[in-house]
């Protein structure tokens, strides 16, 4: 991947009062998209507040790209069910990367999100220093569903070949 800008590392950390699609409960998974990449996390059965704790990375080429969150109820002899689905932007943590961060003491906020229509941020999200690292936490709404929230964390990984920011 000639253009790569580097890696972007999503902690699908977990879901919140999710859907439920099954008799009493679900078995969520989450597919995270960015442009033709398509990555997904492991069925956690039966709980509709599942705790992923999965680190997922994406190849960056281009930043204007957003990123997709789907979350699913795995069913065994039909089609899976789709239990929402979230989209982010990249751009105001890019521009963070993009500042002067050394030197910086940790739990530096180098800026804060705000929830709007255009994004589905349930709160404000915060892109922070963090041990000698920028990351950017996030508790997105899911949309097309009755409920439920997905807790992420975002952090870049420079890669010594890429093009760079």
């Amino acid at each position: 991947m000639e253009n790569l800008m580097g890696l972007l590392r999503v902690h699908i950390q977990r879901g919140v009062n999710l859907a439920v699609r099954d008799m009493r409960s679900s078995d969520p998974y989450v597919v995270v998209k960015m442009g033709k990449q398509k990555l997904k996390t492991r069925v956690v059965k039966r709980n509709v507040n599942p705790e992923w704790d999965e680190r997922l990375t994406l190849s960056v080429a281009d930043a204007n790209l957003p990123i997709m969150v789907c979350v699913y109820d795995k069913d065994t002899f039909s089609f899976d069910d789709k239990m929402g689905d979230a989209e982010f932007e990249i751009d105001s943590f890019i521009k963070a990367l993009k500042t002067r961060l050394e030197g910086l003491t940790d739990g530096t906020i180098i800026a804060r999100v705000q929830p709007s229509r255009e994004n589905c941020l349930a709160e404000e999200s915060c892109i922070i220093w963090s041990n000698g690292k920028l990351v950017q936490n996030m508790v997105l709404r899911l949309r097309n569903v009755e409920c439920g929230e997905v807790e992420l964390q975002l952090q870049w990984i420079d890669v010594p070949s890429s093009r760079g920011l």
